[in-house]
């Protein structure tokens, strides 16, 4: 190809479709949301004005809405975008390494969501453990780790959709970074977490059936591509005009990639940072009913590697595959490292072989999954606010009515901040490919002692210290040094080379385990727990009158003997209720809950081992330097599609069918057969 100056985006469609969907079609789904949680609320138990209700979907959800929860969830606009940009810039093993990048957490956090039920199951934030476990202080460094990782992402999550939509429409990206979090307010405001798992649910069925539209048109209908075969010839011609340095012949269509395997471990690594130290799993945990919670996040990390190894190998090998094509939005140049960064692969190849509506589906599936993966961050961070910051410190007697008011706020100022916060990150030059690679580095020291913090009794506060505050200190000079040596200069840009950020954020999470672990070893604590279990759930009516929360009474005992293992079993107060060994509502014994959690424990092994160890598919073919013939291609993009139908099977019919008794009592509510609820106390 011959280069004719600078790459210039052309958009394929006017601003006013950018506004109309950023804010027509936010609004559209804000007022669909407010009516089914009306209907909710009218002819179900359950009512958002409960804090319990409003956090936690009053830990009744069904696995079949937490496993599309989860997809929609960890499926952010880098999901979509910078696994693309994997693809196109790698080849085929970049959508495989970003997919078990993030799968993986979700198999090992089932264990942990599964002890979250044994240890834990009053909580309503994982800094809650925390405090109730270690006390104060480290309380305040995982607080600042948790509202750190929600910066990051809700920087990622804007940053990428807001380019996409001004490379696709031209709107200005300042002003589709303050409207894209407005809609997402307004229903998670009035319908708490259970509004945003009914809206996950709808996202992630529109995501699922545009994904089936790009493999009909990419590998089908489309002119220029054709067929699999096509594309097959297309990625062999790419790999001899613009070779991959570090891949096997310069191939695209080989998993032998330095590169790729160096991404592999970055996101990994950046992973793991974004699944532990984000609220919005741990409140998906807490949300999901006590038997099911393994059964939800296996199935929600087996559905979402369908999405980025579907869809970007999909898109992101198609716009590697059509960059010499007329059509392709840069010709005759191809993408721009700028433009790379930003995650343009995906929209540039729907571009060609969809044209304006192939925009479009891209541009409504990046704002579907900026939108659902945003609702659980703002009821994250107002759950973090209300429990952690203002009940805790402020008004450690703060009533339910008066917890559920102030996330309200809290909401309202965090769509607004995050807003702000993007476009500072746009205006200091940093996208959404530098906060992927970044958030593993400034996060992986804080992942194993938050881990142990509900799974291992023998750890000690001196440990977490030694873990969090050794490996950030020692990841931060991997960094530096790591770029400098590598790069031969430290700058923005260098920072978040993958390389650099393999340096720091393995050797923050390698010295953050292994100082965590030692530390607690030389004087082990004999913890049993049941300072975690006496964290309180809220009720609406005042019960009988005390001194103050039983989770402040845990949490002060448990600063106090936290290395003894000894806990207050202090009453309850007005407004608050005890959490017993077996929920009354499940009828969930702890011996129960411990069969949960080693069959999480097995099912985590096996499909880490079948994602990633050598007995399966990426190591061997590594190795071996294996180059796909054509044959093996077309077998590769068949796993795909069947693996994408069969998610899709999980995702859009489980939910519907768990939930059919409930669907059938609103219906006959709304024609009159039914009576509303009348509730009392959650």
């Amino acid at each position: 190809m011959s280069l004719t100056g600078q790459s210039v985006f052309k958009p394929l469609l006017d601003e006013s479709v950018g506004y109309g969907v950023v804010v027509g079609v936010g609004f559209f789904f804000a007022a669909m949301m407010l009516c089914l949680t009306t209907l909710q609320s009218k002819f179900s138990k359950f009512s958002p004005s409960s804090s319990e209700e409003f956090s936690s979907a009053s830990r009744s959800v069904k696995p079949g809405l937490v496993c599309c929860g989860i997809v929609s969830a960890w499926t952010w606009s880098a999901t979509l975008l910078q696994s693309s940009t994997a693809a196109y810039t790698f080849g085929v093993s970049g959508p495989w390494w970003y997919g078990v990048g993030g799968t993986i957490q979700l198999a090992i956090f089932a264990m942990v969501a599964a002890k979250v039920k044994m240890n834990a199951n009053g909580a309503h934030t994982f800094l809650e453990i925390v405090k109730a476990r270690f006390g104060t202080g480290a309380h305040l460094m995982f607080t600042f780790y948790a509202f750190l990782c929600i910066l990051v992402v809700c920087g990622s999550l804007l940053l990428g959709g807001a380019a996409t939509v001004n490379a696709l429409t031209g709107m200005n990206i300042i002003a589709a970074c303050f409207l894209l979090p407005i809609g997402i307010a307004v229903y998670v405001v009035f319908g708490g977490l259970r509004a945003t798992f009914i809206c996950d649910y709808s996202h992630t069925m529109i995501l699922f059936i545009i994904i089936y539209i790009f493999f009909a048109n990419v590998y089908g209908a489309s002119s220029e591509t054709g067929s699999i075969g096509t594309m097959y010839d297309l990625l062999v011609q790419a790999g001899k005009d613009t070779p991959v340095v570090g891949n096997k012949n310069g191939s695209y269509v080989t998993m032998k990639s330095n590169q790729g395997l160096v991404f592999g471990a970055a996101t990994i690594l950046s992973g793991f940072s974004g699944v532990f130290c984000d609220q919005g799993y741990w409140q998906r945990a807490i949300a999901s009913a006590p038997r099911s919670t393994t059964k939800a996040y296996m199935l929600g990390g087996l559905s979402w590697f369908a999405v980025p190894w579907g869809f970007a190998s999909c898109l992101g090998l198609a716009a590697r595959a059509l960059v010499n094509d007329p059509k392709f939005p840069t010709y005759p140049n191809p993408l721009s490292p700028s433009q790379t960064s930003a995650g343009l692969a995906a929209p540039a190849a729907a571009a060609v072989v969809m044209g304006k509506g192939g925009a479009i589906a891209i541009l409504l599936v990046v704002f579907m999954a900026v939108t659902s993966a945003v609702s659980a961050e703002l009821i994250a961070v107002s759950s973090l606010f209300s429990y952690d910051l203002y009940r805790t410190y402020l008004r450690p007697k703060a009533t339910s009515a008066e917890i559920v008011r102030v996330s309200h706020y809290f909401i309202c100022f965090w769509a607004v901040w995050a807003g702000c916060w993007a476009t500072i990150l746009h205006k200091a030059s940093i996208d959404l490919g530098w906060l992927f690679y970044v958030q593993g580095v400034v996060l992986s020291p804080a992942v194993i002692p938050i881990a142990l913090t509900v799974t291992w009794s023998r750890l000690t506060r001196a440990g977490v210290f030694a873990g969090c505050l050794g490996g950030a200190v020692l990841g931060m000079i991997a960094w530096m040094i790591g770029c400098l040596k590598i790069y031969g200069e430290i700058n923005i840009p260098n920072l978040a080379e993958p390389y650099s950020a393999v340096c720091s954020g393995l050797t923050g999470i390698l010295f953050s385990g292994t100082f965590t672990v030692l530390v607690s070893l030389a004087k082990p604590a004999k913890y049993d727990f049941a300072g975690t279990r006496a964290i309180a759930m809220y009720d609406d009516e005042p019960k009988a009158s005390g001194d103050g929360p039983a989770s402040d009474g845990a949490s002060s005992q448990g600063e106090h003997d936290a290395e003894k293992g000894t806990e207050s079993k202090d009453a309850t107060t007005a407004d608050v209720l005890p959490v017993c060994d077996a929920d009354p509502a499940e009828g969930v014994s702890r011996t129960e809950l411990k069969r949960v959690f080693r069959r999480a424990a097995w099912g985590s092994l096996a499909l880490t081992c079948v994602l990633t160890m050598p007995v399966t598919v990426p190591l061997p073919m590594f190795f071996s330097g294996y180059v796909f013939s054509k044959g093996f291609y077309t077998f590769w993009v068949a796993c795909t599609i069947i693996w994408a139908a069969m998610s899709g099977v999980f995702c859009m019919i489980l939910p519907l069918w768990e939930s059919r008794a409930e669907m059938y009592t609103i219906v006959r509510g709304l024609f009159g057969r039914g009576t509303a609820v009348v509730k009392g106390g959650e």
